[in-house]
């Protein structure tokens, strides 16, 4: 939604059926759509599932990694292959590590009801790094026990007061769909809007199509 806000034609592209994507779409192999089709897009952005390098299956957690394939690295080698411009998305955690952070993207920074880092490669173009602005408060939910109120909301999962879907779409701006799974894996629209408009700047005016 935030490259065609950015003023792109999108084409999303998942394994999984997704049929409240609002765009274009395309079931299939994201990887190998990349390989086969990429060259023919003006900018390429993936999001590589995260769940294998990612704080949820760290710690205690990490005898869960396993059970998800690592698609950084193939993702990255798609991308790079087709010789067009990319970017790629990966929550904070063990995959920042294996990327290059050429910027960090936080909820405060758009005035949303979410915190929600995300670190962004990318590839065959660059733009200014903003600072990052200071949070103003708790994430509203239950820590040990203790119910917090605050401006921002935990956008996963179902426990620990992380509110309702209607707060979950107020806090992401997302109306497109109303299932919470969905709201959870997506990133804030604001944060492909900055970016997307930032990439026509620098690729040239003439931008249409981009492969997400």
């Amino acid at each position: 939604m935030g490259l065609y806000l950015a003023g792109f034609d999108v084409l999303g592209v998942d394994l999984r059926d997704q049929p409240n994507y609002p765009f274009a779409f395309v079931q299939g192999d994201a990887i190998e759509f990349i390989r086969e089709h990429g060259h023919g897009f003006d900018l390429n952005s993936a999001g590589p599932p995260c769940q294998f390098d990612c704080t949820l299956t760290a710690g205690t957690n990490a005898c869960y990694r396993e059970r998800y394939p690592d698609l950084l690295e193939p993702t990255r080698q798609a991308l790079e292959s087709t010789g067009r411009p990319y970017v790629i998305e990966q929550p904070p955690g063990r995959a920042s590590r294996r990327m290059r952070v050429d910027l960090t993207l936080c909820g405060e920074m758009f005035r949303l009801g979410v915190l929600r880092h995300r670190n962004f490669e990318l590839g065959g173009w660059s733009m200014a790094r903003p600072a990052h602005v200071p949070h103003h408060g708790r994430v509203a939910g239950y820590r040990h026990g203790v119910r917090y109120d605050g401006p921002y909301f935990q956008v996963y999962g179902n426990g620990g007061g992380k509110g309702t879907v209607a707060e979950w779409q107020d806090a992401m701006r997302i109306r497109w769909t109303d299932v919470r799974r969905e709201i959870a894996e997506a990133i804030p629209p604001a944060y492909a809007e900055f970016i997307g408009r930032a990439a026509a700047r620098a690729l040239g005016a003439d931008l249409g199509t981009v492969a997400a």
